[in-house]
Order: C-alpha cells, then structure tokens, then sequence
C-alpha cells in the first residue's frame, strides 16, 4: 500500500482511523465527535511525496469537499485511488519510449504507393478543462524505401492521444513523428474529434465535431496525392 509522509510520519494512503461513535459501533461519521479521519483528509501543505498517484488521491479528496461532497460516504471513500489509476491511464503517452513503441519494426520495401489506415479510435483529454475529447485519425504515408508495422501506427496515435492535448498540435505531433522515422515522400493526418468541453459545458453543442489536419511533403505539395488521401478517407466515412 501507498504511504504519505506528514509531519515526519509514515500512514497508510486511505487507511482511515475510527473512533466509536455515540452508540459504541465503532462506525465513524464525519461530524462530531465521532468523526472518521482521513490522512487524505490532511492539508496538501502538510503533505510531502513525490509519488503521482498519492499527489492525485489527495487533491481528488479535497476536490470532493469542495464541491460539497462527504469523501467519508462509501461510495467515494476510493474514489480518489480510483481517479489516480485511470489518470495514470490516461496520461500514459508521457511516459511512452518512442523507440521501445517501434521496437524495429521500420522495414525495407520497395513500394512507392499511398499507405493509409483510416478509423484509429483515440480518446485524449482537453488540456483547457481537463475534460475527455475522442473521435477518429486517419494517418497516411508514401514510403521512400521505408515502411512501418501496422500496428504502430495506432499505436502512435495513442502516445501522443494519452495526455492533456489540443486537437491541433496532437494532429501536428503524429504527423512530425512519422515524418522523422520513416523520412517518407510524404505524410498526411486528418484527426475528427468530438470534445466534452464543448459538449458538456459552456456550449453545450454536443453535435459538433472538429476536424484537424496536417499534411507534409508530398501530400501538402502535390494536390492529386492529397486529392486520393482526402478521397479515401471521405468514402463510407463513419456517422
């Protein structure tokens, strides 16, 4: 188990310390004098770790509080581990070695045709509000002598898809990488997402879609290569 250190002490992240209440049960609520006391519970000041996941379940807790919630009640008492697990998840492309993901798997053909996998699910988060954005990427290339595994092409759309991002530069970043390691004629990235930000709050337009792109080489320079990738993606395309 996770531990903190708070003023010079070592405790047991979530291990929480009861005092009987009234009638002796020994089940502790939050006011009184029979309250449940957290170590999550503690002033972020007093806190002191560099672990990620403690810093997280600490601050979810005091968020919790202040949104007028009982992080004490049991259905959140593990909801900050809970959050702290799947921001782990979902920021994973920060910790992500580019060259572990290709792992070799750039090989040497002769083929000087388009290669296109279209349809790559992604789910991001918006680094504005910190809210999810998912949708689709379409990621096309011309090899020059060099061609990439199928697999790591979602696979790079999900290291860069994995952080707080905006659509455009993440769009931007998928296209430069490919760009670098396969030094191909040309690369070209049509990113479709839908954004909570926009859905959930302020707007409120949950219909609305964005449509990024970021075209290299022979896609920006020639417009019948961009003319086919545009095609291609645009047939059967999902609603």
């Amino acid at each position: 188990m996770m531990k903190l250190i708070v003023d010079n002490q070592g405790h047991d992240l979530l291990k929480q310390v009861h005092q009987p209440n009234g009638n002796g049960n020994g089940n502790g609520s939050r006011n009184g004098n029979g309250a449940a006391h957290s170590v999550l519970a503690l002033p972020l000041e007093s806190v002191h770790t560099t672990d990620p996941q403690s810093v997280i379940e600490h601050a979810v807790h005091h968020i919790l509080e202040a949104v007028g919630e009982d992080p004490e009640r049991q259905g959140l008492q593990r909801t900050p581990g809970r959050v702290a697990k799947a921001y782990a998840e979902l920021t994973s492309g920060y910790h992500v070695d580019p060259q572990a993901l290709i792992n070799d798997a750039v090989f040497d053909v002769s083929y000087d045709e388009m290669v296109l996998v279209k349809d790559i699910d992604f789910f991001s988060l918006c680094e504005h509000h910190m809210l999810p954005f998912l949708g689709k990427a379409h990621v096309a290339y011309v090899p020059n002598g060099k061609v990439i595994g199928l697999s790591k092409i979602p696979r790079i759309v999900e290291m860069f898809s994995r952080r707080l991002q905006v659509q455009e530069r993440m769009t931007q970043q998928i296209a430069e990488f490919l760009e670098e390691t396969l030094q191909p004629q040309g690369v070209a990235v049509v990113v479709e997402g839908q954004h909570m930000c926009a859905a959930m709050r302020g707007v409120k337009k949950s219909n609305a879609r964005m449509m990024t792109s970021a075209m290299l080489g022979s896609f920006k320079e020639n417009p019948q290569t961009r003319s086919e990738f545009l095609d291609h993606i645009g047939r059967h395309a999902h609603r």
